[in-house]
């Protein structure tokens, strides 16, 4: 059989018409009318009013801590079980990064561990000038605990909601609420853009300042005048034409990403020492990726020798997201707790979860870790 990869694209067929379409329109800059109908088709679909397409997840986090003040001196709190795109610009930025753990019932951002750091920073005189708290494998954070807690301090919430494009938070869509969010199009997501990312908030002035940086800082003039610094961040047309059409097929992608989860659930869920991701009653995931923890000692296999199991079999799979407070780059950075992401890295395996696959291919993922581990 063909090698299964972790999340590969799933194209639906539709995206090449519109391609097509913005080929044919002479726009294939960064700029256009395919880029503006994903824009006002993103917001349609998650209800946050404003969105601003860009080429990467990182690029949209970078304007969002740039446009909430974000610079040197300051103090970033974020998930430390995450990817380090998440993080990065922070630091790029030149503030301090300090690293939250996550809790055991959602392995997203423990509320109680946060107000524990700002109370901490409160205490230091210290000047915390941001929360980004990171949507893991596409369960939300609890925002509005996390929201209570940072309104009390007032630091502003920015959303890693580059997982969970699809997902739901007490029935309103992943970021929602929040100061702003920040999205992924990266080719391993539940949908894709060849690329690209996306900046969401409820506050048009932030957007309309975030775009203006994203295209190089243009002031209004004839010619090309500058009073401050951007980037070079838009999303091309042409790739918001591919983002437009997998946008229309983001239904049925959460769907069978869920399916991929409970059949998975099926076909290892009564091994010993094999547990699940959990999902909190007021969180609908869009299982971006099904993840397992594996006990050795009641399973037969840990998470390492279970991954090379898989690999040799052509099926890739992936540790779960070191945490930040262990790379090395980030060895000096405080962490509050830490030790329940150390343990969720530790067993955590991402098994291949890509829409495409079929229930036959998820049974024989399953069956190469049950006869491996001598519980066929």
């Amino acid at each position: 059989m063909p090698r299964l990869f972790l999340s590969p694209p799933h194209l639906s067929g539709e995206e090449f018409e519109l391609v097509r379409e913005a080929f044919d329109s002479g726009w294939i800059a960064p700029l256009g009318p395919m880029l503006e109908a994903f824009e006002r088709a993103f917001a349609e679909m998650c209800g946050i009013r404003h969105c601003l397409a860009l080429s990467s997840g990182t690029a949209a986090l970078h304007l969002g801590l740039r446009m909430l003040g974000v610079g040197p001196g300051d103090v970033v709190l974020a998930s430390t079980l995450t990817f380090v795109g998440g993080v990065a610009p922070a630091a790029q930025l030149g503030a301090e990064l300090a690293f939250v753990d996550c809790d055991r019932a959602t392995w997203t951002m423990d509320p109680g561990l946060l107000e524990e750091a700002l109370e901490a920073y409160v205490r230091e005189g210290r000047r915390v000038r941001a929360v980004a708290p990171t949507d893991l494998y596409g369960h939300c954070a609890d925002y509005d605990r996390l929201q209570e807690i940072c309104d009390r301090h007032g630091v502003p919430l920015l959303v890693d909601a580059a997982e969970s494009v699809g997902s739901t938070y007490k029935g309103r869509h992943a970021g929602k609420g929040a100061r702003a969010a920040a999205f992924s199009f990266n080719g391993n997501k539940i949908i894709t853009a060849g690329g690209g990312g996306l900046l969401a908030s409820d506050d048009a002035a932030l957007i309309a300042e975030a775009r203006r940086l994203s295209q190089q800082a243009r002031d209004p003039a004839p010619h090309y005048e500058h009073s401050t610094l951007g980037y070079n961040y838009r999303l091309s047309n042409v790739l918001a034409a591919i983002g437009l059409g997998q946008l229309r097929a983001l239904p049925g992608r959460v769907a069978r990403r869920r399916e991929i989860f409970d059949e998975y659930r099926e076909f290892l869920g009564r091994a010993p020492g094999v547990s699940f991701m959990p999902e909190a009653e007021w969180c609908r995931g869009n299982r971006w990726l099904t993840v397992v923890l594996l006990d050795r000692e009641a399973f037969g296999l840990d998470r390492e020798a279970a991954r090379l199991v898989l690999e040799a079999r052509d099926m890739e799979s992936r540790p779960m997201w070191k945490p930040m407070h262990l790379q090395p780059v980030f060895r000096d950075a405080r962490v509050f707790g830490g030790a329940v992401s150390a343990e969720l890295f530790e067993r955590g395996l991402c098994l291949p979860s890509g829409t495409a696959m079929t229930r036959e291919d998820v049974r024989a993922v399953s069956r190469v870790l049950l006869e491996a581990a001598g519980k066929a």
